[in-house]
């Protein structure tokens, strides 16, 4: 009996083993989607294509702010490559983005020089999540949902979602620059 029920789930397994991963059917790709930049002007992401982008949702009183520092040389490594980093503000955790816009704009070029772009604080999970994000998980599923501040979406050439880098990891980390460099 053992031995049957033994040959049934390794059959079973074998079965599943043949199935790939299922690629998302991504009726919209990135570069499809909008957003406003953090002046409050319409930034069209078309604007990005055939680029690779770095989400990153950001705040300004988090303790894991200091990655600004870590964004912005990765941005000035590889712009020249075609990268771009997209820093979206908000204040979904802990309420550590409070400020304005101006505010966080005004802090991010003074405290770190900061030169890529930077979108209006928007929500980044939940019911009233933006566009961008609720696209991620529409095609790429839950890991692209951000549990803290400072979580890293990396968006593919083709505009589609690559990777997906929990808050912890920081930027300039060899993991997150491999994935980098394998497909610009």
């Amino acid at each position: 009996m053992f031995k049957k029920y033994y040959l049934i789930v390794y059959t079973i397994l074998i079965m599943f083993s043949f199935f790939g991963k299922v690629e998302s059917k991504y009726d919209k790709l990135f570069f499809d989607l909008k957003i406003k930049s953090i002046s409050g002007e319409e930034l069209d992401l078309n604007k990005y294509r055939n680029k690779t982008v770095l989400l990153v949702n950001v705040a300004s009183k988090c303790g894991f702010t200091k990655q600004y520092d870590g964004l912005q040389t990765l941005y000035e490594k590889y712009v020249d490559s075609g990268f771009v980093i997209i820093a979206i503000p908000s204040n979904q955790f802990g309420g550590q983005e409070p400020g304005t816009n101006t505010e966080i704009k005004n802090f991010c070029e003074t405290n770190f020089n900061i030169t890529f772009p930077i979108t209006n604080k928007t929500d980044v999970k939940g019911d009233n999540s933006h566009e961008i994000y609720r696209w991620a998980k529409d095609n790429f599923g839950r890991a692209t949902i951000p549990k803290w501040n400072f979580h890293k979406i990396l968006i593919n050439k083709n505009g589609k979602v690559q990777n997906t880098f929990n808050s912890f990891v920081d930027p300039l980390s060899k993991k997150i620059i491999k994935e980098i460099e394998t497909i610009l």
